[in-house]
């Protein structure tokens, strides 16, 4: 039987935090845009790909069934994040992926049905908003709420432009440019009496603002194994039934059949088991994590104090881990060229940083052109060690 005891092997906290990366000279600060591996999901993706390496789907030795058991286990590990049935975790390749599956996937059932109107906002990843175009050429009305200054969608603007013929409710748990969490439990409270369903892309939450992904009005949950501490390639679609009805998603490809005909294919076994490890040490160490990420949040505004920097977002609606600022003066390239030797951050989404257009998001809180050209995205984690602080901000002062 195969029993997992990796768990066992993971680090104490104070040894995790210890653990930059000796290639680069700088200290990573770009967890939104990917995290590093725990070494307890490094080691059992290992395993699965040196040692127990068979396919899920062969029925007839004991190598497909160690892994079938272990994708079961893992299975069960990303559902009890949020609390739902293992039958309703759908294995896709991230975030990306399990937004075009929820979003596309409901088209059929909305034409069907003449539920032709989506709500979103105008905070959302291109992971939503490319979708939600592709919707919109096919006939679909797509309404895109505005946050307000502080970031965030009001829920009386969601609750104000129901219709009946919404189909589906789209928005982010947390914007990945500024953190700011948006308030799911009363968007989705504005939905009690309603049928559209309700989607939410975690791709920044999951696993770390766990509560709120557990209420059972949210029909479907996005989500993906690096923004957690697990490898690229693997995240998963919760898609969950309302009674005893599942969402009514059609297959976006074929062949296979697997994951319940939603995601043909065979199964990435070591993908998979690392994902649910991760999950794993994200339920138990969710609230350690989170108290070393505030503290280290209060370092980061701390040494930027004589900056004076100009926060985007309400601070009190942040996820604990992520910044967005601007040095009044300092356009963000400057900005990034200046401390690479120090720290690695980004000025916006990893998605789009090929391009040079303004944020969107920024574009739609209200913020000026300057504050725009010089925001600049800090993020992090519970391993992340401190760079030399004092060195970064004599570089950038000297630049004003």
């Amino acid at each position: 039987m195969y029993v997992d005891t990796s768990i066992q092997k993971a680090s104490c906290m104070s040894k995790i935090k210890q653990h930059p990366n000796e290639k680069y000279a700088s200290v990573y600060l770009d967890c939104a845009a990917t995290t590093p591996i725990e070494p307890a999901v490094r080691d059992v993706l290992l395993r699965f790909l040196e040692e127990d390496f068979g396919n899920a789907g062969s029925r007839t030795h004991e190598y497909g069934a160690r892994a079938k058991q272990a994708v079961q286990k893992a299975r069960d590990q990303v559902a009890d994040v949020v609390n739902c049935q293992r039958e309703e975790v759908i294995f896709t390749s991230g975030a990306t992926e399990a937004n075009n599956l929820a979003l596309l996937g409901l088209k059929e059932h909305g034409e069907r049905s003449n539920k032709r109107h989506i709500i979103s906002s105008q905070l959302e990843h291109k992971a939503v908003l490319e979708p939600l175009e592709e919707l919109g050429r096919c006939g679909f009305t797509v309404e895109l709420l505005r946050p307000n200054a502080g970031g965030w969608i009001e829920p009386g603007s969601v609750a104000a432009a129901l219709r009946p013929d919404t189909l589906l409710v789209s928005i982010m748990h947390a914007n990945n440019e500024t953190g700011i969490l948006q308030p799911i439990d009363e968007i989705a409270g504005a939905l009690a009496a309603h049928e559209a369903f309700l989607h939410v892309d975690a791709a920044q939450t999951f696993g770390k603002e766990i509560a709120t992904l557990r209420n059972h009005r949210i029909d479907l949950i996005s989500a993906s194994a690096h923004k957690i501490f697990g490898p690229k390639g693997i995240g998963a679609l919760v898609s969950r039934k309302r009674g005893f009805e599942r969402p009514p998603l059609r297959p976006l490809a074929f062949g296979g059949g697997q994951e319940r005909g939603l995601r043909p294919g065979t199964l990435p076994v070591p993908l998979i088991v690392a994902f649910g490890m991760a999950c794993e040490l994200a339920s138990k160490n969710a609230g350690i994590r989170k108290s070393a990420c505030l503290k280290y949040r209060e370092s980061v505004l701390e040494n930027f104090k004589s900056l004076v920097p100009e926060l985007h977002g309400d601070p009190s609606h942040s996820l604990p881990h992520i910044v967005n600022l601007t040095i009044p003066g300092i356009d963000s390239e400057a900005v990034m060229v200046a401390v690479k030797e120090f720290i690695a951050i980004s000025n916006g989404s990893a998605c789009t940083s090929s391009s040079y257009s303004p944020s969107h998001v920024l574009t739609a809180m209200g913020l000026n052109e300057e504050q725009i050209a010089g925001a600049i995205r800090i993020s992090w984690c519970h391993m992340t060690p401190e760079p030399d602080w004092s060195g970064l901000v004599s570089r950038l002062q000297a630049m004003r």
